[in-house]
């Protein structure tokens, strides 16, 4: 059952990336999914397309004949911009230039991975006017980049997996992010590995030989976030929340979300969705919503 929690949780909250892996599709199958699931019954919890900079004109070829048949309604895009930011600047002004009129497609924020508190400025400068999610290293503590990005008016981003079993962040880490994130005031958003609603030992990739790993469940960090946010946990907490792989602990009503003696209304979930936690990138978005139906939090 698709209770109002949940709902609230889980409004737009994928932003899809069909292009990267470990589905790596090619473009045109990957516009035609995201229009075909805007269209779905499931629409609600889809965000933005993915696509980097220097595929805007692709994407714009593969996705002329699927603009315009919701009623007008905008793709939101969000752009990877790994290179110079004035170029990627100009190309997104461009972009722009050529749908005003059709209204067609927007780009709504940008991302770009970051190495140094000092690299955050001019990505703000340099984008003003759209989201600017800045990717930072999780391996480190994060709190000047916090600092950087509460500064400056930036979000932050986290890896939050990967296909190699290396590339996933501990509990710890993604914890102390989420801390960070919060004590801040900053906005984030996650990419990767985060395919299923709870922690588990899953394949990497699609491949029938793919070695497993243990991923992060989009759950987890989401409702840690979320609890994070309005006071309910500490870091430590979070830690044990983001380590949770038991569905029967959470538990969604119509009037709250409950796990372990915590409890967090819809109300409170919206806000912090909004706010805060506001989406993940998932190359895949029927696999969480064929997830979340076998758990019962969604209406087949």
């Amino acid at each position: 059952m698709t209770t109002t929690t949940i709902r609230s949780l889980l409004e737009g909250i994928i932003d899809y990336a069909g292009l990267f892996p470990p589905a790596a599709l090619e473009m045109a199958p990957a516009v035609e999914e995201f229009a075909r699931q805007r269209q779905s019954d499931y629409a609600w919890m889809l965000g933005r397309f993915v696509v980097p900079v220097g595929r805007l004109d692709e994407m714009e070829r593969a996705a002329e004949g699927h603009w315009g048949r919701e009623g007008g309604r905008p793709w939101g895009l969000s752009v990877l911009v790994p290179g110079d930011l004035a170029a990627a600047r100009e190309r997104i002004d461009a972009f722009h230039r050529a749908h005003a009129e059709t209204g067609h497609a927007l780009v709504e924020s940008v991302e770009r991975q970051i190495v140094s508190p000092d690299d955050v400025l001019p990505a703000i400068e340099t984008f003003a006017g759209l989201e600017v999610y800045l990717e930072i290293p999780y391996r480190q503590d994060p709190s000047l980049f916090m600092t950087a990005l509460a500064q400056h008016g930036g979000r932050a981003k986290i890896r939050s997996g990967g296909v190699t079993v290396d590339a996933f962040p501990t509990p710890f880490e993604l914890a102390r992010f989420i801390n960070a994130a919060a004590r801040a005031g900053v906005p984030f958003k996650a990419t990767a590995g985060l395919h299923h609603p709870l922690r588990g030992d899953y394949r990497l990739t699609y491949e029938p030989e793919s070695p497993c790993g243990t991923m992060h469940g989009f759950l987890n960090v989401f409702l840690a976030a979320a609890w994070s946010k309005n006071g309910g946990l500490s870091q430590e907490e979070a830690e044990t929340l983001l380590s949770e792989r038991d569905a029967t602990a959470i538990t969604c009503t119509e009037e709250a979300v409950r796990w372990r003696g915590h409890e967090l209304g819809a109300e409170a979930l919206a806000a912090a969705r909004k706010n805060f936690a506001t989406s993940y990138g998932s190359c895949s978005f029927q696999e969480p919503v064929s997830d979340l139906q076998a758990l019962r939090l969604l209406n087949r």
